[in-house]
């Protein structure tokens, strides 16, 4: 019997059954995929997500895989710009965009050397139940075995489709319509920093990433979806050219690298968080829009969370389930307002109040780079508020 078996070994999973390991807690972490393998992201980590992987341990490892630190940040919408970047976070200022094929097998690569135990290839089938609570899982392998496993908690973090999620029943207690789709691909050659451009009904991303390589993602309205997907390549350069000219005719010097990759499953939720035997970190239980490119970021700090509640009261029921309770409270505290931002910018519109404050702050880099680290997670929005915000703009 493990004290820990958490379902999914990427962004969320890994972490969470490394520091569950260091705790001294046995732990087995199932995983669906074989690694390396690549998937579907924005793979950009913000400064907090950066300052975890610090204090894991593991940052060192991730700019090992020839992924570039981030330290300039570029803004458009519509007259106004900024540059800067965020503030640090514990001491990390550069944030990273590793490809999921380098930066997931790192961190299962730390859940193991913290002493979980991977199994690859695995597929969860159903729960194992003792009366109310969950108690282990049942799962077949890619060569057809099946297998019981027995635990005191049963973590999933197995992404939107959790399999987890679906056998506690655990409901999705917010849910808000998608609002974007969106298309991205990578290009080699083309001179960049991490830029993000904006107008009413488009959205720009370019993030440089592993091998000399950068993402150029671009989003669309949501009831646009099944129109841009029948062209999606001519759509996708042709927000580029009418959102970023410039950007555009970079492009055209450099060369795509990759195939063209897109999605409309931008869902946006919570599902409850927890039940007696089981809990669900990462984007098994919270998505929002990818337009902030917050999900890897998230994951991580569902994973501290989760272990700090946990602390030494995994073998007690009762004060597990406490524990829990405290996780969900921590969810909704350090969530909500991140969930409710992203969803206004992805309305892709520029409304006159942002661009108002941005322009009141564009020519001040210590508010320029505060605005920046609310985006980051670095810099609450109280904070941003200071005093000398509101004497900025009440001299506009």
């Amino acid at each position: 019997m493990y004290d820990v078996i958490v379902v999914g070994a990427r962004c969320a999973g890994s972490p969470t059954a490394m520091l569950l390991a260091r705790a001294g807690y046995s732990v087995l972490l199932l995983e669906k995929a074989r690694f390396p393998q690549d998937k579907l992201s924005s793979h950009y980590i913000h400064q907090p997500g950066v300052a975890l992987l610090a204090r894991w341990g593991l940052k060192e490892r991730v700019a090992a895989t020839n992924c570039p630190p981030l330290t300039h940040v570029s803004y458009q919408a519509a007259d106004v710009r900024l540059d800067g970047c965020s503030l640090a976070a514990d001491g990390e200022r550069a944030a990273y965009a590793p490809r999921r094929w380098a930066l997931d097998p790192v961190l299962a690569d730390g859940a193991v050397a913290a002493g979980a135990e991977l199994r690859e290839g695995c597929t969860v089938t159903g729960l194992v139940r003792e009366g109310d609570r969950v108690a282990g899982v049942t799962y077949k392998t890619a060569e057809g075995g099946e297998f019981t496993e027995r635990a005191r908690l049963v973590v999933g973090a197995d992404g939107m489709r959790s399999a987890v999620a679906r056998f506690t029943g655990a409901p999705k207690v917010i849910e808000q319509p998608r609002m974007t789709c969106t298309y991205y691909s990578y290009w080699e050659d083309l001179p960049a920093h991490f830029e993000l451009y904006e107008r009413p009904e488009r959205w720009i991303g370019v993030i440089p990433t592993n091998d000399a390589r950068t993402l150029v993602m671009t989003y669309f309205p949501q009831a646009d979806f099944q129109r841009v997907r029948h062209d999606a390549q001519a759509h996708y350069l042709d927000a580029v050219k009418t959102t970023v000219p410039e950007l555009y005719e970079r492009m055209a010097a450099a060369r795509q690298a990759e195939q063209l990759y897109g999605t409309g499953e931008q869902y946006n939720y919570f599902r409850q968080a927890w039940g007696p035997g089981w809990v669900l970190v990462g984007d098994a239980l919270h998505h929002k829009d990818s337009i902030a490119a917050r999900g890897i970021t998230d994951a991580f700090i569902q994973s501290q969370l989760l272990a700090d509640r946990v602390g030494e009261d995994l073998r007690d029921p009762a004060a597990l389930d406490a524990a829990l309770r405290r996780y969900a409270r921590d969810v909704d505290d350090k969530f909500t307002d991140f969930f409710r931002s992203t969803l206004n910018v992805a309305e892709l519109q520029v409304p006159e109040s942002r661009l108002s404050l941005l322009r009141a702050i564009s020519g001040n880099q210590a508010l320029t780079d505060r605005y920046f680290a609310t985006l980051s997670g670095a810099c609450s929005i109280d904070d941003f508020y200071n005093a000398e915000l509101l004497e900025t703009l009440a001299n506009v």
